[in-house]
């Protein structure tokens, strides 16, 4: 039998298409979610802030604000995981979206099966509880918090603790942005006044021990902060 959230997850669905409103509801409904649904950009991203949704599935052409501006404006101040939905498998929609902050993205026509199962694997990598995630590995890169290791291509890496949480944060979160300050609360903690500018030396001196991986990269997006990328051929 397939396991159903013991209590009901808040899904806010947006299309502006009744009939894939429907189906969605009803298929999310029947395995266990307690759905809201919105037709207007602006009404969801209204909705999104107001309703706390744990998962947002989005459509990209929409009357009022399309889905490009509800997800940029949703990032500036909420994490909440979404799923953009396109009608186009051009790669551009699935880069933009990544860019702006989506968590995944799925192209229309699509069997509403595949959506739960996207929606349910979204779910898990967004709240996975905190010592589940102790280790990583992607690619030639393992990095655990349980003894504070690090080694790349099999061999181990002598690090500072706190480059090593810095690099745990950017492996569990892969291909989002974060900014300094974003990045400074999550591994230095809340009670941390320094300069921000701590951030762009550690992230240096993890590039220089570390290099070039054919598997992941630290970009920096200029103006904005930093993010984890996984290359495409890490598998």
């Amino acid at each position: 039998m397939e396991n159903r959230p013991e209590v009901k997850t808040k899904v806010l669905v947006v299309d502006d298409d009744k009939r894939i409103l429907q189906i969605l509801r009803l298929y999310l409904i029947k395995d266990g979610y307690d759905v809201i649904t919105a037709e207007r950009g602006d009404n969801a991203l209204d909705l999104a802030l107001s309703e706390s949704p744990a998962i947002v599935i989005l459509d990209i052409m929409l009357p009022g604000m399309d889905g490009w501006e509800v997800l940029e404006n949703l990032r500036r101040s909420s994490d909440v995981p979404v799923i953009m939905l396109t009608a186009r498998g051009d790669i551009t929609d699935r880069i933009q979206g990544l860019d702006r902050g989506a968590d995944d993205y799925i192209v229309k026509p699509f069997e509403p099966k595949e959506l739960l199962a996207r929606v349910k694997a979204v779910l898990r990598r967004s709240f996975a509880p905190q010592e589940e995630i102790k280790s990583v590995t992607i690619g030639d890169l393992s990095v655990s918090l349980d003894n504070y290791t690090v080694s790349l291509g099999g061999k181990k890496q002598e690090m500072p603790p706190k480059e090593i949480e810095l690099l745990h944060f950017f492996a569990t979160h892969p291909n989002r942005v974060y900014t300094r300050d974003q990045i400074l609360d999550a591994v230095w903690g809340f009670g941390y006044y320094g300069d921000s500018r701590t951030v762009d030396v550690h992230i240096k001196r993890l590039r220089d021990r570390l290099g070039e991986s054919p598997f992941w990269n630290i970009e920096t997006i200029w103006g904005v902060g930093y993010r984890f990328n996984i290359k495409k051929n890490e598998n």
